[in-house]
């Protein structure tokens, strides 16, 4: 077992030996509400995972009552607006640092699973929707709880949201702040699987990915980052480029011998 801490003690990473970093917001007596500390962790996280030997998947989640609050008001309120830098400024390549918050999920070059129970409120829906997959207690709270404040959702959450939550049900839920279930998020596809275990079903789904070719799986996350927003040409052209540099591969080589000699891939980290 490999164990990190981010700066000020908000996040925790403990990486195991399948090369699944379980991720844990641990803000607990605030329900993992999202500050100026807690939004330095998180992208401080993402840097430590990005870079991490042996990753092959990550289990986000939170500890105690909640998965994330969302913004701590009073803190954000605290911080005074001339120490931020404008939200027009992108200090993230595409994204600005609340967004990248958010978004490095989805950038990061590995799959990432969200474990989703209790209280899911604004920034923290936007955080869980950066994940490739998320899974949510049936009896968690969630919500499109920023126009409450007379904010609009800018933690990357319509880019993350696009494709996933039809466009109409998307729209009444950012107008009107309506909490709904896991359950429902299930149903309305803010939720990929709906679980009263969301930490187990998330840590079996990313040990299942782990132990397939690494290779392979990046070159899957690469091709589902850009195909939203591809031509069909593009995205033709994209797949043969992951191929072909796939196949025959050590990898993907020990991908076929394994499965056939019915034993656990012996594969190379990237």
């Amino acid at each position: 077992m490999r164990h990190e801490m981010t700066p000020a003690g908000r996040v925790a990473i403990e990486l195991d030996e399948n090369g699944v970093a379980q991720v844990r917001l641990i803000r607990a007596n605030k329900m993992n509400a999202l500050d100026p500390d807690m939004f330095a962790a998180l992208i401080d996280a993402g840097h430590k995972l990005h870079d991490m030997k042996g990753l092959r998947a990550v289990v986000l989640a939170g500890e105690g009552r909640s998965f994330c609050a969302g913004l701590d008001l009073t803190s954000m309120a605290n911080t005074a607006r001339h120490d931020r830098a404008p939200l027009t400024e992108r200090t993230h390549g595409n994204a600005n640092h609340a967004q990248q918050v958010a978004m490095q999920w989805r950038k990061l070059p590995v799959p990432v699973i969200a474990a989703v129970h209790g209280v899911c409120f604004g920034g923290g829906l936007q955080v869980a929707s950066g994940a490739d997959v998320r899974v949510v207690d049936p009896t968690a709270r969630l919500a499109v709880m920023e126009m409450k404040w007379g904010l609009v959702p800018d933690m990357a959450g319509y880019a993350l949201w696009k494709g996933m939550v039809r466009d109409d049900l998307l729209r009444e839920l950012t107008y009107t702040n309506r909490e709904f279930t896991g359950a429902e998020a299930g149903a309305y596809g803010f939720a990929t699987l709906v679980d009263p275990n969301p930490v187990a079903r998330a840590t079996a789904i990313a040990t299942e990915i782990a132990a397939r070719n690494p290779h392979a799986q990046r070159a899957a996350k690469r091709l589902f980052n850009r195909y939203l927003e591809s031509t069909t040409d593009e995205i033709l052209m994209a797949e043969s480029l992951e191929q072909q540099a796939l196949i025959g591969s050590k990898n993907q080589i020990e991908a076929v011998i394994s499965q056939m000699e019915g034993r656990k891939g012996d594969f190379v980290d990237p």
